[in-house]
């Protein structure tokens, strides 16, 4: 039995040597042969590490804007077009939510002595907000509580409106005139400096005031749109359903008044997306390992043509049929796992180069790698096996007739 297997081994690796010396043997062939095994392989690396390190940035991203939050549209009806301020002190005393931040946004026209802006983008928000961000403010103090229930005329004020209206003089104290009105600044805050999708979805304006104010100057006294933070460890789905239940309470339980938004949510459809188009992607880089396949074929169907004479001695000398496959098949394993593990290496070279162009984290995809190299060692076995076959069942003697 040790015997037995012995020998196998030794014509295995005899195999191995002489595939590897006929493969040097024909070297501009055989690179012309692989190339395409290792451009499909090039291709599907390059590709899924890619859209990893996108989809790894996208999910950072959605996690800086708050995974653990809710937010809340408003469309409201015919007998209430909004929340005021006491409906969301319902929406804060739901046992999950932890606070909640009201979001009044419009433009404003803006002016300081002689100097005068329009369409500046002026936010309301409330106390609860700066204390969530408590390193926001960088000079001066945030919007409080006495603010929100005063509805006072103060604001803080981004480095935008300083370098407008305020160039070389301390802003806070100064009196600012937003839509006419007279606003004294108490602060100024820390812009976004960052890229990506979270500085898309979370600009900050340029000015920020108490949200009752800006409901005053909007003329109205309700809310369309907030924020709910949930409380650590709270669920998602079931804050959700909480908030729905109060929500349909607060609108008399009409229909299409409102609508919640988990940021969990949002980042599952845009991993389910990105998943997607991966796998999409992939397949499409595959047909290039296919016709890779096929060049290994068209190889191979030669190399039996030209060797036609070799293979009549080895079956005249004794070897059976299925020694002169396995010959030809691992010829053509090699030829495809070489170019494989090339078109790996090419692969994460050029994934590595993209996200940094791209600004993303890169992604050392293993399923990646593995799915490139199995997928190459497969079309070698495949689209060997015909010509290994051929091969294998020619006759002896119409072989050595052609010498």
């Amino acid at each position: 039995m040790l015997k037995s297997i012995r020998s196998i081994l030794i014509m295995l690796g005899e195999c191995v040597s002489m595939s590897v010396d006929n493969i040097r043997g024909n070297k501009v062939r055989s690179f012309l042969t692989l190339l395409g095994i290792m451009i499909g392989v090039t291709a599907v690396i390059t590709l899924i590490s890619t859209v990893s390190g996108v989809s790894g940035s996208i999910a950072n991203s959605f996690s800086d804007l708050g995974v653990g939050t809710l937010t809340v549209t408003v469309t409201g009806s015919d007998l209430k077009t909004g929340m005021t301020p006491e409906d969301l002190a319902r929406i804060s005393a739901v046992e999950a939510v932890d606070g909640v931040v009201p979001s009044i946004s419009l433009n404003g026209r803006v002016s300081y002595g002689n100097t005068v802006e329009t369409n500046i983008s002026v936010s309301g928000k409330n106390a609860y907000y700066f204390t969530l961000n408590d390193e926001l403010i960088i000079q001066g103090r945030p919007l409080n509580f006495i603010d929100d229930s005063n509805n006072s005329y103060v604001c803080v004020v981004s480095q935008n409106i300083i370098d407008t209206f305020f160039f070389g003089v301390n802003p806070v104290g100064e009196t600012l005139y937003v839509s006419g009105l007279p606003f004294t600044i108490v602060g100024r805050y820390k812009e976004d400096t960052g890229g990506g999708v979270a500085a898309i979805f979370s600009g900050k304006p340029d000015i920020m005031i108490p949200y009752t104010t800006a409901m005053k100057i909007n003329n109205s006294n309700e809310v369309n749109s907030f924020t709910v933070y949930l409380a650590d460890g709270a669920s998602s789905k079931t804050a959700a359903s909480t908030i729905e239940d109060v929500m349909d309470q607060i609108f008399d339980f009409e229909d299409d008044t409102f609508t919640v938004t988990s940021m969990d949510t949002i980042e599952e459809t845009m991993e389910t997306m990105l998943g997607m188009m991966s796998t999409l992607l992939a397949g499409i880089a595959s047909i290039a390992l296919v016709v890779g396949g096929i060049g290994i074929m068209n190889m191979m169907l030669t190399t039996v043509t030209e060797r036609t004479t070799e293979i009549g001695l080895k079956k005249a000398l004794g070897a059976i049929p299925w020694q002169i496959q396995v010959q030809f098949l691992i010829e053509s394993f090699l030829l495809s796992v070489f170019g494989g593990l090339l078109g790996v290496v090419m692969g994460l070279s050029l994934s590595y180069a993209l996200c940094k162009v791209l600004g993303t984290v890169f992604v050392l995809n293993y399923g990646a790698i593995a799915l490139g190299v199995g997928f190459s060692a497969a079309v070698g076995i495949i689209f060997g096996w015909v010509p290994a076959r051929k091969a294998s069942r020619l006759n002896p003697i119409d072989a050595l007739r052609s010498i």
